[in-house]
């Protein structure tokens, strides 16, 4: 099974870019680990067992490209969270909150999480995809949402404390 180009843009173009951010945290890294993503796509003759095993691939290949761009030396650069919260547009604010502090997770806890919570990809599939054991995935999972836990509740604290002064 293979989708044309311009279906699989339209349907997965979101998913990749939401991924690949979740590992470069640079909004333009990311877009380039989706084109090269569609690129390989668009070059393979890989045929695909059906659209799961499609998806699971595209999420796989843009991972890995944005994997390698954040590594590369000529691509390490630091983008303060705010311009990112800015390239994506948050109905709620506490959404654009929440999406900070999944940011600022290691690595390995922010793409599970992201995996997990956003594209609804069991255990079995992420373990899969991270070529790590399923209870690797579950201890991440558990571990990003203890650090995610913190991260509220010190935002909390700091909330109450700034409201708490500004009445003093």
């Amino acid at each position: 099974m293979r989708l044309p180009l311009e279906l699989l843009i339209e349907k997965y173009q979101k998913n990749l870019f939401a991924a690949a951010l979740n590992i470069c945290a640079n909004y333009d890294d990311a877009q380039d680990a989706v084109q090269e993503t569609l690129i390989q796509y668009h070059l393979s003759d890989k045929e695909f067992q059906d659209e799961e095993h499609l998806k699971a691939w595209l999420l796989r290949v843009a991972i890995n490209k944005a994997k390698d761009l954040s590594r590369s030396l000529f691509r390490r650069r630091c983008v303060p969270l705010e311009a990112l919260r800015e390239d994506i547009p948050f109905e709620d604010p506490a959404d654009g909150r929440l999406f900070e502090d999944v940011m600022r997770l290691p690595e390995k806890y922010r793409i599970v999480i992201h995996l997990f919570y956003y594209e609804d990809l069991p255990v079995k599939e992420i373990a899969a995809l991270l070529h790590i054991g399923e209870s690797s995935v579950k201890m991440r999972l558990s571990r990003g949402r203890d650090l995610l836990k913190i991260m509220l509740t010190e935002e909390s604290d700091n909330d109450r404390a700034g409201t708490v002064q500004a009445h003093i």
